[in-house]
């Protein structure tokens, strides 16, 4: 007779291969690169503030020389509520914590109270905040959640003797990384429906972001000259954004390169051309706008698209190319 299914079925079978993905491991490397830069953006967001005297405009109450009322987040209301002696020592912690970040030193316990005292001081004055610092907050959560001070930090010295470690950390924390990285281009991209961004119109919506006045670094009126210019690259930016899932898929594809479009995928480089568009896209931001860390900060996520693996091989290359001592 016809043999029956196996007990469980389905379910189980979509359980098992739960358990194995959330019990691989690798390397910490992708996830300890992830955290050295995410230190030094929170440095960026309180040090660009910090350096521009502008602490006490944005964020103390309008009664001790701000531009508004402040009402106060929960952890500033219970140190005292929005005053310059609170909020300086908040900044400062802010500091602290940020470069215990890069130099990965508390574990998971820094990420927490990076994430909580940042939140506390960029959540004082909505009129000075912007996305990146909901992805800020996203990203040390995600900080939270991995080891990412298994390798090159002072916890890895202190527990081995060397600043790296062979030490295994889940691989479903550098996903959780590039998930977060690809839901924020996926969902920007899909909620850009004007026909200045879309096929159809004119694709001319990066040209007049250009044009605005809080935006720029310099006048940008030369880009007039330079129109179909800017039009592909709002083109090519709308595609990229709206294809992002296919970025997390090229990711998968690298890890488990069996199957005809997994291999297509690693052979016709796709993550890489994703990264490189998205490098391109963030640096000419910097340079043109002044649009706060959103750039560096997206650039952080990016150690979590490749594996360790692929760290370790860039080093060893770097390290035989250099020339041999006399």
């Amino acid at each position: 007779g016809r043999a029956s299914p196996p007990a469980g079925g389905l379910p189980l079978r979509l359980y098992r291969r739960w358990v194995e993905a959330t019990s691989a491991t690798e390397a910490g490397t992708s996830l300890a690169l992830f955290r050295i830069a995410l230190g030094l953006c929170v440095l960026w967001t309180l040090g660009s503030v910090v350096g521009s005297d502008t602490v006490d405009l944005l964020w103390v109450d309008s009664a001790h020389g701000g531009m508004k009322r402040l009402s106060g987040t929960w952890l500033v209301d219970a140190l005292g509520g929005p005053v310059p002696s609170v909020v300086h020592g908040l900044v400062a912690a802010g500091m602290v914590c940020g470069l215990a970040l890069v130099v990965g030193i508390g574990g998971r316990l820094t990420a927490l109270l990076t994430l909580v005292v940042v939140r506390a001081v960029t959540g004082l004055n909505t009129e000075a905040a912007g996305s990146y610092d909901l992805l800020l907050a996203n990203a040390l959560w995600l900080a939270v959640l991995g080891d990412t001070t298994a390798t090159l930090s002072v916890d890895a010295r202190l527990r081995t003797g060397r600043w790296t470690s062979a030490r295994p950390v889940g691989m479903w924390a550098r996903y959780l990384v590039a998930f977060q990285l690809v839901v924020m281009y996926a969902s920007t991209g899909w909620q850009k429906l004007s026909a200045y961004w879309t096929p159809g119109g004119d694709f001319s919506a990066l040209y007049w972001i250009l044009q605005q006045p809080g935006w720029q670094r310099i006048d940008m009126t030369w880009t007039a000259w330079v129109f179909p210019v800017t039009q592909l690259a709002t083109a090519v930016t709308w595609v990229w954004e709206v294809t992002a899932p296919v970025l997390l898929l090229a990711v998968w594809a690298h890890d488990a390169p069996e199957g005809r479009i997994r291999r297509a995928l690693v052979r016709w480089r796709v993550r890489d051309v994703y990264v490189v568009v998205g490098l391109v896209l963030h640096v000419s931001l910097l340079v043109l706008m002044n649009v706060g860390p959103f750039g560096p900060l997206s650039m952080a996520l990016y150690p979590a698209l490749y594996a360790p693996d692929a760290f370790h091989r860039g080093f060893r290359r770097m390290v035989a190319r250099r020339p041999s001592g006399a």
